[in-house]
């Protein structure tokens, strides 16, 4: 990709999955690349892993305290920020009456209030030095209906509309779009599907499979390169064409 080489790079839930593959994409195009995740043991393994990383911070996005303290880190070890993506998330399979309060405040703290706080100290930041890109995790269920995830659902639908108004504030300077997945096969999707249901989601996919985090990454490097330099404020699906004929609904 045009324009990555020696960019500073934050990707938020790094340790592992759709992250850490990003983390290896962003590398590879000679970026230099700091995580920021909760799990500290995933951290250290990846820094093991990882000879190139340029450091961690071990940081929970949904404490807005904790995230400053982070991104002093950020300042020190990356001497500022280029690129953020933002990419934090969890999600809880339950049928929406058996929700509970805690369960959804949980989900909206990290998806939806993380990825507000995490943007926020990037954009202060690329605001201030003249530009920058931030790439927030959406994903189809936040442009879709699907059952058993209505916290999931309504904080990637926050994630969308809030990217769309960061776009339009922070323009010219600063780039930001979403990132939609469908069915990606990560540690986090394999936790809550047993093989039938996996079987049963390729079933629908016109590709047939679930997509792999490295496809992922592919598109978070396209959007964060200088090839993307005219994209803004947009929500970009990656979902081996799921939602294209309304299949996910079924």
């Amino acid at each position: 990709m045009q324009g990555l080489v020696r960019k500073r790079v934050v990707v938020t839930g790094g340790a592992s999955g759709i992250g850490e593959a990003t983390v290896r994409r962003f590398i590879d195009e000679g970026s230099s690349v700091l995580v920021i995740d909760c799990d500290a043991e995933g951290c250290e393994k990846l820094a093991v892993e990882i000879p190139g990383l340029s450091g961690f911070v071990v940081a929970d996005v949904s404490d807005p305290n904790g995230v400053s303290r982070a991104f002093t880190e950020v300042d020190e070890i990356l001497q500022g920020i280029d690129i953020l993506v933002n990419n934090a998330g969890i999600s809880i399979r339950h049928p929406f009456l058996d929700i509970t309060a805690a369960e959804w405040q949980s989900v909206q703290n990290v998806n939806l209030n993380g990825v507000f706080y995490v943007a926020q100290e990037a954009a202060r930041r690329m605001m201030e030095r003249g530009g920058g890109v931030i790439l927030n995790m959406g994903s189809t269920n936040g442009l879709i209906g699907s059952p058993f995830y209505s916290d999931y659902n309504a904080s990637k639908a926050g994630v969308i509309e809030l990217t769309r108004t960061m776009a339009l504030e922070l323009a010219p300077k600063v780039r930001v779009n979403a990132i939609c997945p469908g069915y990606i096969l990560t540690p986090m999707q394999e936790a809550e599907y047993t093989a039938k249901m996996m079987q049963a989601v390729n079933d629908k996919i016109p590709l047939g499979r679930h997509g792999l985090p490295e496809e992922v990454a592919a598109l978070f490097a396209f959007l964060a390169s200088d090839d993307a330099a005219y994209l803004t404020g947009q929500t970009f699906v990656i979902d081996g064409g799921e939602v294209a004929g309304g299949l996910a609904s079924r």
